[in-house]
């Protein structure tokens, strides 16, 4: 199956390069580069040296854990890297530690046992209140690290395999005691880096960091069948200072899905995600392209997002709130977005439902506003937009420009309960948004001064200990 998507890859990737101008496959200029990416850890030991044996059928999780124990003790002496070299690998859950590089070989890959006792069951997110799915606990990642400074997953394209379908079959089936486990998940940790890997076959979301600052995603692939359930691509939730870059991804929901707590759960948390930088993203999926919640009740702001590629898909961009939710999403900057074979282009919805659970305040509504979305084609294309609201509640300050969308619906555009303005939009925008942005409303549409940079002014980057440098 693993060479199945391989194979599946580059027949994509040779079409994407004969027919379109595909930003991942430029050289561009970085903005999340590390500094001295070169520099390597002065402590290094192979995952074989703790009894593994990569046959893909002896369980190894026992020699991730020593030999991450082990390495726990050169933590304080420059750090250390765990060597996972060709082969396949198969393991159950196991945690990261501080000033760790995991390092997969070309040929290595890691497979996620099938076994659900091999994925231990912990306590839910606080800003979740509950599993995602079920009430009650979850089942623990693949790949996990809590508290941690400086933990870095690369490689030489070598793969993480979860093997998502019998969980996917224990979803459908209704069989499940606990919310799915995600591939990777970090939480509360500072100086993250993943890269140069291809993830396949998530049980639940794929990349999940949460509570996290300064993270890194580049270079990577993540495959799952598209009618995979909930196989999210990266889902940065209640963090900040985040970038993803030249990323391919095809999945069976949302390909990047941004988060932060959900509904009372998510308020008292209280933890916003913010400054996240996507930068040359291409993918397919059943979902959206880009989706800011639905579980946004910490608050989402500072997203910008260029040089998106998406096909095949049901929706390019999309917002998702609901009575009840509470937060905020503002000051979102979207641009040079190319669509292709999507049924709808941007999408706002102002109902999306969903609680964890009866106590939620129906009167917390989101403060939806400066939404901005410039410079996007289409082709094939069924409905530009379908833009809503909430009654009482409307999104304000939607700005969209320079959008040229070939559509098929006679209706291209529904819109209720949303305020904005545009400019050079084909097919005509709907009634709510047809005042022009110039020359009156340029200062109320959000323009980002450096869009590409932090808070701080400084490049979005980390240095190779996980630290931000300066640009």
């Amino acid at each position: 199956m693993i060479y199945e998507y391989v194979f599946q890859l580059v027949d994509v990737l040779l079409l994407l390069a004969l027919f379109i101008d595909a930003p991942w496959a430029i050289t561009g200029s970085s903005h999340c580069q590390r500094g001295n990416p070169a520099e390597i850890r002065p402590h290094s030991v192979a995952i074989t040296e703790f009894g593994a044996v990569g046959d893909g059928v002896t369980l190894n999780t026992k020699a991730f854990q020593n030999a991450i124990f082990y390495l726990n003790s050169f933590a304080d002496k420059g750090g250390a890297k765990l060597f996972v070299p060709a082969g396949q690998w198969l393991t159950g859950s196991f945690d990261l530690i501080s000033h760790l590089t995991l390092w997969l070989d070309k040929d290595a890959i890691i497979l996620g046992s099938t076994n659900s006792d091999d994925w231990p069951v912990i306590d839910p997110l606080p800003s979740y209140g509950r599993g995602r799915e079920l009430p009650g606990r979850r089942h623990k990642s693949l790949i996990f690290g809590r508290n941690l400074t400086d933990v870095v997953i690369t490689g030489d394209n070598g793969t993480i395999d979860g093997q998502g379908s019998i969980w996917w079959s224990w979803f459908r089936n209704e069989t499940l005691n606990y919310t799915r486990p995600h591939l990777v998940e970090l939480m509360n940790t500072t100086g993250v880096a993943i890269s140069n890997l291809t993830f396949l076959n998530s049980p639940f979301w794929t990349i999940h960091p949460v509570y996290c600052s300064q993270v890194i995603v580049q270079n990577v692939t993540i495959l799952a069948p598209l009618d995979s359930p909930n196989t999210d691509g990266i889902d940065p939730d209640s963090s900040d200072d985040v970038c993803i870059e030249d990323c391919y991804i095809s999945t069976g929901d949302d390909i990047i899905a941004i988060k932060s707590g959900w509904d009372e759960y998510g308020t008292s948390y209280g933890r916003p995600s913010k400054n996240i930088t996507i930068h040359r993203l291409v993918g397919q999926t059943t979902s959206a392209g880009i989706a800011i919640g639905s579980e946004m009740s910490g608050g989402v702001s500072e997203v910008y997002a260029e040089n998106l590629t998406f096909y095949n898909s049901t929706t390019g961009i999309r917002i998702k709130t609901s009575p009840g939710r509470g937060g905020y999403v503002r000051n979102i900057y979207i641009s040079n977005m190319s669509l292709t074979d999507v049924k709808t282009a941007i999408r706002f919805t102002g109902r999306y439902g969903e609680h964890p659970d009866e106590s939620y305040d129906p009167k917390a509504l989101p403060l939806i506003e400066r939404i901005t979305i410039d410079d996007v084609t289409g082709q094939n294309i069924k409905y530009a937009g379908l833009l809503e609201g909430i009654e009482g509640d409307t999104f304000l300050d939607i700005c969209l420009s320079n959008i040229n969308l070939s559509v098929t619906s006679k209706s291209p555009w529904n819109c209720s309960y949303i305020q904005g303005y545009s400019e050079a939009v084909s097919p005509e925008i709907c009634e709510p948004l047809r005042e022009r942005i110039i020359p009156d409303h340029y200062s109320s549409c959000y323009y980002p001064s450096h869009p590409l940079q932090s808070s701080s002014n400084e490049t979005v980057g980390l240095d190779c200990h996980g630290k931000f440098m300066d640009a």
